[in-house]
């Protein structure tokens, strides 16, 4: 299949048939960095809107209100558990294969579940355990109170996390596992021992970034690439990882495509991702954009506009722990070359 197809089907499609392969809704909520306060009331509103893909995890910290916002919104018959689409992940801290369950088990517990769409690998960085006890996100330090606060690193083979996390579809509370911030050599060397194959492998993904070795990759091995910080530079302005002037909602050609469609530069971007086949977890609180982020199905980008968007590719990574565990942890950890 082509990269494309999704974007063909999905077009005459009703956005709740907009799936990528093993049934994932190829438009997500992603909660990174919704506040604790507001995340509730987001997740709830989103699923009103129709959204039907929550993306959270164990280091957002705010996986409780997440599932607050899901039970009031089963409650009130908005949806029923089975209509949604619920991912986690595993923390950099719990890769040993003894801790792999408890760390499951206590992000399933605080999202009030009984089960999990998908649980991912969140990093191929194993650090040290902090017991749950002790601090919970554990974040990337082992010590924070440290005169010398570092990330610890811990020698865990990808191979045994995944065999732990292949347990967990055996014990039935878990329906798929994947992986994310993976890259070709990861996926490969995974894919020469998994029992379970990988259903997903969540990357950045965006104009700037647009891993097209990786896509192909991904797509030959039928392991669909979902994107995060589908919109770019947005996600780290805050956090001085970018500046407004890295953002590619303020190129000229997405403009230009954008009035000529009647729509927002952000929903060219996204639309341009779903349309390449790759799913998309957009982050917003702002219930205008989530409407926005979602409403992508109704119109569809011509081969031309296509490859416009295909030049704007700077190979330009925000999220890259090669630069910002040094900067923030004190620890030089690549993962990309």
């Amino acid at each position: 299949k082509k990269p494309s197809s999704l974007g063909s089907r999905a077009s005459r499609a009703p956005r709740a048939m907009a799936k990528l392969a093993h049934g994932i809704p190829a438009v997500g909520l992603g909660v990174w960095k919704i506040a604790n306060d507001q995340c509730a009331n987001a997740v709830y509103e989103c699923l009103k809107m129709g959204y039907r893909h929550i993306d959270s995890a164990c280091d957002y910290g705010n996986e409780k209100e997440v599932g607050e916002g899901i039970a009031r919104a089963i409650k009130e018959g908005i949806c029923t558990r089975e209509d949604l689409w619920v991912t986690s992940k595993l923390w950099n801290t719990y890769h040993r294969p003894e801790h792999v369950e408890a760390a499951f088990r206590r992000s399933l517990n605080d999202l009030g579940l009984e089960y999990m769409d998908l649980y991912l690998i969140h990093f191929p960085i194993s650090l040290k355990f902090v017991p749950f006890e002790k601090r919970y996100p554990p974040g990337w330090t082992f010590d924070p109170d440290s005169s010398d606060p570092k990330m610890e690193m811990e020698s865990v083979s990808t191979r045994e996390t995944w065999e732990a996390m292949e347990a967990l579809v055996a014990g039935g509370c878990c329906r798929n596992i994947g992986v994310a911030n993976f890259n070709c050599q990861h996926l490969r060397d995974l894919l020469s021992y998994a029992k379970i194959r990988p259903i997903c492998n969540q990357v950045e993904l965006h104009p700037y970034l647009q891993q097209e070795k990786l896509l192909r990759f991904c797509n030959e091995n039928k392991i669909p690439l979902v994107g995060f910080s589908p919109l770019g530079a947005l996600s780290y302005q805050e956090l001085g990882m970018a500046t407004a002037t890295d953002s590619v909602l303020e190129e000229s050609v997405v403009k230009e495509i954008a009035a000529k469609h009647g729509r927002s530069p952000g929903q060219i971007v996204l639309r341009w991702a779903v349309q390449r086949g790759t799913g998309v977890i957009p982050k917003s609180s702002n219930p205008e954009r989530q409407k926005a982020n979602l409403s992508l199905f109704d119109f569809e980008l011509s081969a031309e506009e296509m490859g416009k968007m295909k030049l704007l590719d700077k190979h330009r990574r925000f999220n890259d722990p090669g630069v910002f565990c040094e900067a923030a942890f004190n620890t030089f950890c690549p993962i990309f070359d």
